[in-house]
């Protein structure tokens, strides 16, 4: 039987063929592409159709439904070279977790009916309808309710940062079917949709663009007496929260390793121009004020990296990683913020100049610090679960 002590991992660059093949693939899509978009709010459709179209949106789709069945760690590699390459995931990371609730708990039909378009790109499952703007985190208590009636339910309710909507065929949905008041627990009685959106939009489902600092094409949701059938439902109905729980540490660890790639993308940045830029007689890298927060990012990063693979091997082997793709997303934003706080400084005035993409990138990466996860539940996590302090929340 496979425990956590016969578990190993990679410590060099694995994956050297997919991460190349990312590179070359960002290379189509340098920094102007990434300014022009932002500066349109436009979502990044040929990015994203070049990233169906190699096969990488579809890394963790098992090969009987068409993708390419790689483990998890395979899918933070690429997600990883991507930022480090000074792309971004953001517009279609989420099809690599959000899918894996369809293939762990849907039923075979759902999955036979939806896996191998969603693993072509004929299907787009790029939305995650959670979260609520009276609710924030404290997921049990969401308000959006899902009421059978007849051959399906009647959805009412009101999402918001619910990203991709726009562009997305599918949307996951989680949704009270019972009160709250009429559970013995509060993670019951909620259940979770694979809702068409095609049919939903204009038919008691409308989507308002949220302008944000980011161009994350970002959304609120609200449902009007929209009926769904009732083969949206995955799984049984009432143990929605048991479902999106399951896929957090994959959504974790692949967004941690976002962030890794991030640092390394600042790390390389700030030190080719440190190297570079000459003031008072010398480049500007001799000085410790420049270079010690750029090596002290690069000492977080390292850290990171080993706990990113480190859940992504625990993940792959089916054990508990809980803890570990807490700490790696936690590690890796850090790691990642202070890594574009370094290269800013080091850029100074410069990096405001958006031709550098650094201001953006910093943008970007930002995200990473409160998305999908804040710090603080974080901590709570493992101080309540992990170290064994009273809950605190």
């Amino acid at each position: 039987m496979t425990d956590a002590s016969t578990i190993t991992m990679d410590i060099g660059e694995d994956y050297p063929e997919l991460r190349d093949a990312v590179r070359k693939l960002c290379e189509g899509f340098p920094g102007e592409y990434w300014r022009d978009l932002d500066a349109k709010r436009e979502y990044p459709q040929d990015f994203v159709n070049a990233m169906t179209e190699s096969g990488f949106l579809a890394a963790l789709i098992p090969e009987q439904y068409g993708g390419a069945g790689l483990p998890l760690r395979a899918a933070g590699v690429i997600l990883e070279s991507i930022h480090e390459n000074g792309c971004n995931a953001g517009a279609c990371h989420a099809q690599m977790y959000t899918m894996g609730t369809v293939l762990r708990h849907g039923s075979d039909a759902q999955k036979e009916k939806y896996l191998p378009d969603i693993a072509t790109g004929k299907l787009r499952l790029q939305a995650f309808g959670v979260s609520e703007p009276t609710t924030g985190t404290d997921t049990t208590q969401l308000k959006t309710r899902a009421v059978p009636d007849g051959n399906g339910y009647l959805v009412n309710g009101q999402k918001i940062w619910t990203s991709r909507a726009l562009q997305s065929d599918l949307m996951l949905l989680l949704a009270r079917t019972t009160p709250a008041d009429q559970v013995e627990k509060k993670t019951h009685g909620i259940s979770v949709f694979l809702v068409d959106l095609r049919d939903a939009v204009g038919n008691g489902l409308e989507i308002r663009p949220i302008d944000t600092m980011v161009n994350h094409s970002t959304n609120e949701l609200f449902f009007d007496n929209l009926h769904i059938p009732a083969d949206s439902l995955i799984g049984e109905e009432g143990k929605g929260f048991r479902y999106i729980l399951d896929g957090m540490n994959a959504e974790r660890t692949l967004v941690a390793s976002e962030g890794l790639g991030d640092a390394k993308y600042f790390i390389r940045r700030a030190v080719d121009y440190a190297n570079e830029r000459v003031v008072f007689g010398a480049p500007i890298g001799k000085n410790q004020g420049i270079q010690f927060p750029i090596a002290k990012a690069h000492s977080e990063t390292e850290a990171a990296d080993l706990m990113i693979r480190k859940a992504a091997a625990l993940f792959d082997a089916g054990l508990p990683c809980g803890p570990e793709a807490n700490m790696a997303k936690l590690m890796a934003a850090d790691a990642g913020w202070n890594a574009a706080e370094a290269c800013f400084q080091t850029f100074g005035g410069f990096a405001f100049a958006r031709e550098y993409d650094i201001e953006r990138k910093w943008r970007e990466v930002r995200l990473l610090k409160t998305a999908p996860i804040s710090p603080n539940l974080i901590l709570a996590y493992i101080a309540q679960h992990v170290l064994g302090l009273p809950r605190s929340y």
